[in-house]
């Protein structure tokens, strides 16, 4: 099996309705973080990671975003588009992109984060004992509960081990299209996926403990540009 993800997609249909006036005509992934876009920063790790293919599903906005983007050669990239006529969610987004990417495995993001996470440590999954590999981080403020917990295997479950402390998917994540084995093209999310490879211990993960923010209101768009003025490294 190959050690290196070559491909990636990036989620960036999203409405981004938490964001207006700042989304009213710019799709929250061409929002700027100092003087590059949040898909920009993300493109540029991709590609110090060794990605060189990417799919990028496009709903509201869309097309803004095609435009800025191109076909990615400015970046050094293969950038393909999934344009969604009407809003997939996640694992219905990534459904519909499947006939884009060729790799069993590949890096699935949220477009609208900002973290210094290291893609090239992410590895392939076999599809036969692990289905997805997702990346954690401390709770935030505006998620106290968490969402996963991960026990001393790294194994991700729903339910907490003994002593185990929730923690918070971060919208990275390796994924291998048996998850989505014969799943047809409609809104759905990639969550109750996951819970279910959960059941069968076939989900591991990993902890992040750097810098890592989900840009998801104006506030957090603030503390991402402070922390790029004050020398933060995407």
């Amino acid at each position: 099996m190959q050690t290196l993800i070559m491909q990636a997609m990036i989620l960036a249909a999203g409405l981004g309705t938490r964001m207006q006036t700042l989304t009213a005509d710019t799709p929250k992934p061409l929002l700027k973080v100092g003087n590059t876009s949040l898909i920009e920063h993300l493109l540029q790790q991709l590609v110090a990671a060794g990605v060189t293919e990417v799919v990028i599903n496009l709903f509201y906005l869309g097309s803004r975003i095609e435009e800025d983007l191109g076909n990615g050669s400015r970046f050094g990239l293969d950038i393909q588009y999934s344009r969604e006529a009407i809003r997939l969610d996640t694992a219905g987004g990534i459904i519909k992109a499947l006939p884009l990417l060729n790799d069993d495995s590949f890096i699935v993001v949220n477009a609208d984060i900002l973290t210094d996470f290291n893609y090239a440590t992410l590895k392939p999954v076999d599809g036969l004992t692990r289905l997805a590999h997702i990346v954690l981080v401390q709770n935030p403020d505006h998620r106290p509960e968490g969402d996963f917990y991960i026990n001393e295997d790294g194994h991700v479950y729903e339910e907490a081990d003994v002593g185990n402390e929730p923690l918070t998917f971060s919208g990275i994540s390796v994924l291998h299209r048996d998850l989505f084995a014969d799943l047809p093209v409609q809104p759905c999310s990639v969550v109750p996926l996951l819970r279910q490879a959960m059941q069968d211990s076939k989900v591991s993960g990993e902890v992040h403990t750097g810098h890592w923010i989900d840009v998801g209101s104006p506030q957090r768009l603030a503390e991402a540009n402070r922390w790029v003025r004050h020398g933060g490294m995407v």
